[in-house]
């Protein structure tokens, strides 16, 4: 049985989705739910099988959820979970899309989020639920005609009778009313040209009963969000949660790289011998030139946190550069051990950082600020209790040069590439960058090498020649190894 849900005449009065339910897609995003948590999308966000979506114009996570959406077929109130699926007269195959960059607008209510024209896809087939079994069901989605999602009922966390009767407990549920019932691991971002499709079967059921499937073609809208509206805001967070893990969003590995017993090596390891460490492994162009620190005998170690300013352009700054700005949401979303890492393209002529931006940088935790621009209220800068490396002081304010621009984003500081995540270690000498699946190998190799460098020292204080023993080789090897095992 087809129909239109798109038509007035058979559009429900309530859709009504579920956040998480399949024990696959909870473990993905490590949250429990000890009961069902619900939201509601809008009527006008149906669409039909073969109908396009548009993405927005400057966002980039369109994010597919296959499901499969229960049609209530009679109106109820207050009924049991033993009740719940006998007023379901129908499944049918949905697919609940969403905008990560726009999670932020209304937290929980997601209407933004959820409920854009064509952001709720039904169909095309409805399977009649009599003589279905709820926990025998199965729901799987293609891209591109590769399958990604592929699940079934047996181990929902909340059964469907379940939903209904917990719904009808505090409104009526009337007959068209949709249920959207949560989707399985493997929900993921649609890029401009792909194609999505759902189907809901019952493979055991006689006859296997399919909804066939349903087919959305995501494009390019040729629209902007307007400016009198929330804007779109992406972060490392709403990345992951989009793509479905940090490895499909291109992101850098959890944060469990700066170990203890690391940090403990580093604090004794100068960089200029993590920089020739680097460079033994093939990697030159990792120093971050220019910048200075403010507070000579501090160290920083930390996760790289970038921020990316572009040259100013009246139109773009007067657009971008105030009320809320890149700048403003960088320091905000710091995280403890994070460095702070700014891309100013080496300009001296104005500030990209100011008493109150440090200051809520230090309170989150950050253990320090780069710059390759300058500094302005450096007085006030310098009396707080985090390092920072700039170009230079200036007095003039971040407009006369730049617009803030990224957050997040790949930048080029001082010369040199960083990315969200790299490890940032400073000292008097400057600053390096070491990707984070060569630290502890770095680390260590450094450590190694400051042991010898300190032994050769003490040699060489007693009056040696260097000759032979800086580096040690041949009987300085031999005495220098004899004291390493017995230390």
């Amino acid at each position: 049985m087809s129909i239109d849900f798109t038509d007035r005449a058979n559009r429900p009065g309530k859709i009504i989705a579920l956040h998480l339910n399949y024990p696959s897609r909870i473990e993905q995003r490590g949250r429990s739910p000890k009961f069902p948590g619900y939201f509601i999308k809008a009527g006008t966000s149906i669409a039909n099988t073969g109908d396009t979506l548009e993405r927005p114009k400057g966002t980039e996570l369109l994010a597919y959820e296959g499901e499969i959406a229960l049609i209530i077929g009679e109106t109820c109130r207050r009924v049991s979970p033993e009740e719940g699926w006998s007023k379901v007269s129908g499944i049918t195959a949905a697919n609940d899309w969403g905008l990560y960059d726009l999670r932020h607008a209304d937290k929980g209510s997601n209407i933004k989020n959820k409920s854009g024209d064509g952001f709720t896809p039904l169909g095309p087939e409805v399977i009649p639920a009599e003589g279905l079994d709820p926990k025998a069901l199965r729901v799987r989605t293609w891209v591109n005609g590769t399958i990604v999602q592929d699940d079934d009922t047996s181990g929902l966390v909340f059964p469907f009778g379940q939903l209904v009767a917990d719904l009808s407990q505090l409104m009526t549920l009337e007959e068209g009313d949709i249920i959207l019932t949560g989707t399985p691991a493997g929900s993921s971002v649609a890029q401009p040209g792909d194609v999505v499709e759902v189907e809901v079967d019952a493979p055991t059921a006689p006859g296997a009963p399919s909804t066939g499937r349903l087919v959305t073609k995501v494009v390019e809208s040729e629209y902007e969000m307007a400016a009198f509206g929330a804007q779109p805001q992406v972060d490392d967070k709403q990345r992951e949660e989009a793509w479905g893990s940090r490895e499909a969003a291109g992101l850098p590995a959890e944060r469990s790289t700066i170990t203890d017993e690391l940090r403990a090596k580093v604090e004794e390891v100068a960089v200029a011998t993590l920089s020739a460490e680097l460079r033994k492994r093939g990697l030159n162009n990792v120093s971050i030139d220019g910048p200075t620190l403010n507070h000579k005998g501090r160290r920083i170690l930390g996760y790289a946190k970038t921020l990316r300013y572009v040259p100013n352009r009246e139109d773009l700054f007067k657009k971008f550069g105030g009320g809320y700005n890149a700048q403003k949401q960088a320091m905000d979303s710091v995280q403890p051990d994070d460095v702070v890492v700014m891309e100013a393209r080496g300009e001296k002529g104005t500030g990209t950082l100011g008493d109150v931006l440090a200051l809520r940088a230090q309170v989150l935790g950050a253990t320090g600020i780069i710059t390759d621009g300058g500094v302005r209220d450096s007085s006030a800068v310098n009396a707080l209790d985090i390092p920072v490396y700039s170009n230079s002081s200036h007095p003039a304010v971040l407009g006369r040069r730049h617009v803030p621009w990224e957050v997040d984003g790949t930048i080029a500081c001082g010369g040199t590439t960083v990315q969200p995540g790299d490890i940032i270690v400073g000292d008097d000498d400057g600053v390096i960058v070491i990707p984070p699946a060569l630290f502890e190998e770095v680390v260590d190799a450094a450590y190694e090498k400051e042991q010898e460098d300190a032994w050769v020292f003490e040699q060489v204080k007693a009056g040696n020649k260097v000759q032979g023993l800086f580096p040690p080789t041949g009987e300085w090897r031999e005495k220098f190894e004899a004291w390493k095992q017995s230390r």
